[in-house]
């Protein structure tokens, strides 16, 4: 078929992408064809096996699922079964290891004694009200009226410092809106009512959301290169970066990166858990993953392991970007791509990319579903009717 025939265009391969293509297949019967730039499936959270080790690991760092919404959760369990895998953090500081997010293990190891929940909260709120903090100018000052300088210091500075390559005190406050700190010993990072990872992994998953016959899939297929042979009136979901799409005529839009360095270590296990960060500014990477705790219950081959080390910059043109930098400026640019993007009566635009917000997985299937309800239904629904007519 060409690329003119299919009824639904979509651009990217992630969990947007790929629940719009599935709910179009297989709820409208429609045929659809998956544009997808890279040589894979799955966006960035796209899996493989290591051919040195056979271990499986994330290609664009560890992908963790959780979600409190029923409608996901069992929407992703019609292609795969999930593990009870319960994600925890732990971040080094000046040589110690503490938990992560702030929790009361957290306080009493690095104030050294214990501390009842109570005690622990008197002493962030003395903390915090002795930096005085009546309107924060910048992410330091914010950070300080919400956990206090000796924690701040300690887990937060550094660690932002290499994330943004910015001293905090010149990075806006709205940057944070919060940072939690727990007063129990609960060691989970999620809170979510759901949590877990595919059992054979995202790959395998993305490719049973994909699997209907009325389904194709072209890989390392770039959309610019191809939209001109598209029919004026052929309805487009759009996950890429959403600058890109009108030719950046208004602006760029901001974005962090991040850089991986894959190593495979002679050890069974290099470092006990499957994220480590690093709060440290000398320490240069941000985070250490290490693959195969997150799938405990395989059985790997012993002696070897694999780990990334991760870096954090800005994103070039050309750069993957994962994180809007969502400044004022990138707001109001933001808004106006939106305004055009509203021109395009059929085009869905969506995604992490296309909707320049961080979107966690949950978010991004449960945005797809409410897309293909809201916008997806009703365009056919409008088609029939102008046939009608």
């Amino acid at each position: 078929m060409a690329l003119r025939d299919y009824d639904v265009i979509v651009v990217g391969a992630g969990f947007y992408g790929a629940t719009l293509a599935e709910r179009v297949a297989n709820e409208l019967g429609r045929s659809v064809c998956v544009l997808e730039r890279r040589r894979h499936v799955g966006g960035n959270s796209y899996s493989e096996a290591d051919a040195a080790t056979g271990i499986e690991y994330h290609k664009y760092g560890s992908h963790l699922f959780h979600t409190n919404s029923d409608e996901v959760w069992n929407y992703l369990r019609r292609f795969t079964t999930f593990t009870n895998y319960r994600h925890r953090v732990l971040t080094v500081h000046q040589g110690q290891v503490y938990p992560m997010p702030i929790n009361l293990g957290t306080i009493c190891a690095f104030f050294g004694r214990y501390m009842s929940p109570s005690q622990a909260r008197e002493l962030i709120e003395g903390q915090i009200a002795a930096e005085n903090v009546a309107d924060a100018n910048n992410l330091e000052e914010k950070a300080v009226s919400l956990i206090g300088r000796p924690l701040y210091e300690a887990f937060v500075r550094g660690y932002t410092k290499k994330q943004w390559q910015t001293d905090p005190r010149r990075l806006p406050a709205g940057i944070i809106t919060r940072l939690p700190v727990r007063f129990t010993f609960e060691p989970y990072y999620f809170a979510d009512k759901y949590e877990g990872l595919p059992a054979d992994g995202y790959t395998a998953l993305f490719r049973r959301m994909l699997a209907s016959p009325r389904i194709d899939v072209l890989l390392g297929v770039d959309f610019f290169d191809v939209r001109g042979g598209l029919r004026p009136d052929q309805l487009v979901v759009y996950t890429g970066p959403l600058d890109r799409y009108f030719d950046y005529r208004l602006g760029e839009l901001g974005w962090r990166t991040v850089d991986f360095e894959k190593e495979v270590v002679g050890v069974d296990d290099y470092q006990g858990a499957a994220v480590v960060n690093y709060a440290d500014e000398e320490v240069p990477f941000t985070r250490v993953h290490e693959f195969k705790h997150l799938h405990p219950e395989r059985r790997y081959a012993p002696g070897r392991t694999v780990i990334y080390r991760e870096y954090s910059r800005f994103a070039a043109r050309g750069d993957e970007p994962y994180y809007p930098i969502n400044t004022a400026r990138d707001r109001e640019l933001c808004a106006a791509y939106g305004h055009l993007a509203g021109r395009e009566r059929n085009v869905v635009f969506g995604g992490r990319l296309g909707s320049y917000q961080y979107l966690d997985m949950h978010q991004a299937v449960g945005a797809a579903l409410a897309a293909f309800r809201k916008k997806v239904v009703p365009f056919f629904a409008g088609a029939r009717e102008a046939v009608a007519v």
